[in-house]
Order: structure tokens, then C-alpha cells, then sequence
């Protein structure tokens, strides 16, 4: 690579950079609405056709500012669980639980953004930025949960005293995750999914801010209950 180019490249990387801030500002400031290429080609100070230079259109920015959002909340899951690499399985996984809840509480116009945008199924995902972001992002308690299955099973349904339809859907979904867990333990771990992002979604959300100011005892409940469904420890946050 010439000098000419790879300082190109690092203009074009920086602007990308200062367009990702310019969104990001407007979501928090003023909704995903605002997230507009005029408004925000505005915010950087070049004229509107001037950004379809760098995303082909408005679908293609919201997938890379997406994108943006999903890594930085893995990555502060995988610094929780990673800082405890030598602590027991079940402090990972609730270290990793809480530093979800902390990033989605403080960031919860970034968090709700994302939560608008749903992860294909793994057999269907298309080979873009933002759902290999949203890969990595699925894939932290995933592989712990995994890890824990096949260090310490924990207590699974009988496949056969499933609904049909239920057990054909988790089969596939073990499938699609190349086996890891099976069936049975595909379905423990996305009925733990469904109650742990669920009620992180109503909170940030405020959708159940007609009952509750604050919400983290309620949360820490939740991980109780799924603590023991797992068969792992649970320990109160230091």
C-alpha cells in the first residue's frame, strides 16, 4: 500500500468515524427519527449527496452505526467475563448478565436502537456488518453457556414431553448452532434468554416504570431464579 493511499484510507476511516458520532449524537439527543442522511451530513458538515460517498443510502448507515452499537456492548460483556477468566463459570455468566444490564441502562436510546433491530437466524443470516456484529454480541453468554453444558449439565426437559412444534424449532436451532448444546439445552438457554433480555427490555423501555423506580432488585432476582435453573451459585453483585 502507497503512503497516498493508506492516508487516504485514514481520512476515509476518520470520517466514518465523524459520521458514526454525528448519528449516534442525534439518536441520544433526539430520537432514531432525527437519524436522517440531510441531518446528519449536517452534523459533519458536508451537504447530503456528499454522504452517499461513504453509505450507499440510509439503510446501509443505520447497519454500520448499528453495527457500532453491537460491538461496544460485547465488548464490555467480553471484558466482564474475560477479567474472571479464572473465577467459576457461574460468575462469568453473571458478571456478563450485569455488564449487559449496565451498558443497556446507560445507554438506553443506543440500547433501544438495537433492540429494533432483530438477529437472523443463525441459518439465514446475511453476510453483512451489523449481523456479524450482532453474532458476537449473541455468541458471549452463548459460549458460556455452552462451556457450562459441557462442564457441568444442568437439568434439561424431557425432549419427547415437549410441544411438536417447540421441539422442532429448538432441534433446528441446535442445528444451526452446529450442535452445541442439544435440543433439550437449547431450550433452557433461550427460555433464560427470553426472561433476562425481556426484562431488561421493559426496563429500558419504561415499560414498567408504572410499577417500579428501580429496577436492579428486580433484575437480580431474575438471575437468582435462572441461577438455579442452571444449577450454578449465585452471588450478589460486589
Amino acid at each position: 500500500m502507497s503512503a497516498h493511499t493508506s492516508r487516504r484510507e485514514r481520512l476515509r476511516q476518520a470520517t466514518l468515524e465523524e459520521i458514526h458520532a454525528a448519528a449516534r449524537k442525534l439518536l441520544v439527543e433526539r430520537g432514531s427519527a432525527a437519524v436522517t442522511i440531510n441531518a446528519v451530513a449536517r452534523q459533519v458538515g458536508m451537504s447530503g449527496p456528499a454522504l452517499y460517498h461513504y453509505y450507499a443510502g440510509h439503510d446501509e448507515l443505520v447497519g454500520a452505526v448499528t453495527a457500532d452499537f453491537f460491538r461496544e456492548l460485547a465488548a464490555v460483556m467480553e471484558q466482564a467475563r474475560d477479567v474472571r477468566a479464572d473465577a467459576p463459570i457461574g460468575d462469568r455468566i453473571l458478571a456478563v448478565c450485569r455488564a449487559m444490564r449496565a451498558w443497556a441502562t446507560t445507554h438506553p436510546a443506543e440500547f433501544g436502537w438495537i433492540f429494533a433491530s432483530p438477529i437472523a437466524p443463525p441459518n439465514r443470516r446475511p453476510e453483512s456488518v451489523r449481523h456479524q456484529a450482532a453474532v458476537r454480541f449473541e455468541r458471549v453468554l452463548l459460549d458460556l453457556m455452552i462451556e457450562l453444558w459441557r462442564t457441568r449439565p444442568f437439568p434439561v426437559p424431557d425432549p419427547d414431553g415437549l410441544p411438536a412444534s417447540l421441539r422442532e424449532q429448538v432441534t433446528a436451532y441446535s442445528a444451526a448452532i452446529g450442535g452445541r448444546l442439544p435440543p433439550e439445552a437449547a431450550h433452557v438457554f433461550l427460555s433464560c434468554w427470553i426472561r433476562l433480555y425481556g426484562l431488561l427490555c421493559m426496563e429500558v423501555l419504561h415499560q414498567l416504570d408504572f410499577a417500579y423506580t428501580d429496577l436492579e432488585p428486580v433484575f437480580e432476582e431474575c438471575l437468582r431464579e435462572l441461577a438455579v435453573t442452571v444449577g450454578i451459585d449465585y452471588h450478589a453483585a460486589a
